[in-house]
Order: C-alpha cells, then sequence, then structure tokens
C-alpha cells in the first residue's frame, strides 16, 4: 500500500504493474513516467515495463503480476478508499481471468475498504464481471477513463458493468464531451492533464460535463486544471472546490 496525493483516494495497490499504449488519454500517462524512474532506481517489480521514446518513457507492453502484493490490503486494519492498480490496468487482456479473481477475494474479505478500479477497457470488465465466478461486492466500485469524444462509447460498456457504483474519470480532458450520457453513472471525476507535455483543458469542457452530472444526479468531483505546474493552476473552480462523492441511488 502507498499513500497518495490523488485527491479522490486514500491509498493506492498494485497487484499488477504494466500496461499498454491504448488511445490518445495514455499519451503523456504519468504511470508511464513513474514505472520508468521505479525501474531507474532498481525496482525489480519495474523494469523492462517502459522503454525511452524520444524524451518520454512508454510502456512496452509487458505485465507484470505481483502476486507477493495481494495480501496486502488484509493487513490494513484502518478503512481506506483504495486505487486500484494506478500503475496499469486490472482488465488488460493480458491479466489472467484466475488472477482477477484472486483480487476479489481479498477485496470480498476485507469489506472495511473501498475499492476504486479504473479501465479503459469496459468491454473486457463488463465481460468478465458479467460470468458466474464474479460476485458483486458493494465495497467495489467499477469505473472507466473517457478523454474526449473518441472514446465515449465506454459509457455504454461501463453501464453493463454489475456495480454498486460505477463513475467515470474524464481525465486527462483533452476534448469537449458535450454528448455524454449519464444514466447510471454515479460519480464522475474531472481533471486536466499534469505533466511536462500536458495538453490545455478548456473551462467549457468542465462545464459541459458538471451540467450533464446535474440532470442526471450524478456526483461531481473536480481534481485539476493541470498544466506543467499542476499545483500552481490549482483545483478551484468558480471560486470554490468540488468534491462530491457517489451515492448508490440516482
Amino acid at each position: 500500500m502507498t499513500e497518495t496525493s490523488i485527491e479522490w483516494t486514500d491509498a493506492t495497490w498494485n497487484p499488477v504493474a504494466g500496461c499498454t499504449v491504448l488511445t490518445a488519454g495514455c499519451t503523456n500517462c504519468y504511470a508511464m513516467r513513474m514505472a520508468a524512474r521505479l525501474d531507474a532506481m532498481g525496482v525489480p517489480k519495474y523494469a523492462g515495463l517502459t522503454r525511452k521514446s524520444g524524451r518520454r518513457a512508454v510502456w512496452t507492453g509487458k505485465i507484470r503480476l505481483d502476486e507477493a502484493a495481494l495480501g496486502a490490503p488484509r493487513m490494513w486494519t484502518k478503512p481506506r478508499k483504495v486505487f486500484v492498480n494506478s500503475m496499469s490496468d486490472l482488465f488488460h487482456n493480458d491479466v489472467p481471468v484466475n488472477f482477477i479473481q484472486q483480487v476479489w477475494t481479498v477485496m470480498r474479505d476485507t469489506p472495511r475498504h473501498t475499492y476504486q478500479i479504473l479501465t479503459k477497457r469496459p468491454d473486457r470488465m463488463a465481460s468478465i464481471l458479467n460470468g458466474a465466478d464474479f460476485e458483486l461486492l458493494p465495497n467495489v466500485w467499477l469505473g472507466t477513463s473517457v478523454e474526449d469524444d473518441r472514446v465515449i462509447h465506454r459509457l455504454d460498456e461501463i453501464r453493463r458493468v454489475p456495480a454498486e457504483i460505477r463513475f467515470v474519470s474524464f481525465e486527462p480532458l483533452i476534448g469537449s464531451v458535450a454528448g455524454a450520457d449519464l444514466r447510471d453513472i454515479h460519480w464522475a471525476i474531472v481533471g486536466g492533464e499534469s505533466g511536462p507535455y500536458a495538453r490545455d483543458m478548456q473551462a467549457v469542457w468542465v462545464d459541459e460535463i458538471e451540467a450533464t452530472c446535474r440532470r442526471s444526479g450524478t456526483a461531481f468531483f473536480f481534481k485539476q486544471w493541470g498544466g506543467k505546474n499542476k499545483k500552481l493552476a490549482g483545483r478551484i473552480r468558480h471560486g470554490r472546490t468540488y468534491d462530491e462523492m457517489p451515492s448508490a441511488t440516482i
């Protein structure tokens, strides 16, 4: 477990490491930069998971399962919100279903924690979790990432996922998603891209999402404006912060 400064969670848990660049939202992924740094520091778990491409580190597509990390949440006595696989995607095609089942068992056995799982592959998430081997866990929130309208179809796919709480992360928001349908989506996180190559986020795109949230009864969480210096840009919008959290009743 790693304590984290991510505004909408308390800790990260990474039983899987490594990923594959999939769509435009992956271009400047913070996890690629972090994995490259950890590899350079000699952390075996991240060895060979990235390669240099120009000035950037990019995923090689290798996936590493960390069975030693599986039992970590059992040892945390204090209830936490836990972001699962901040350094990967639990529903990557190369993560075996039986390993996902092991992750599910740990989450089932630790109901004191609230687990938050994000995927860019909600189609695989829906296919697997609709199977007989997976039970609906009320302490597991399931979500997908949508960076612009080219991947807005992921919202339809996450609606197929059996979950008490479904959510969407519009981060990095690199284009308008004015046509987003947030029916049966309980929570929306919005954030601009950060880091040395951050792409701009327009305020009107954020306004569009908030308006959609209000119509659909979706909790609205504004994470950050982003940019090369995200701390300087902050997260104040219209003179306040937006830290809404979801409930299962829409």
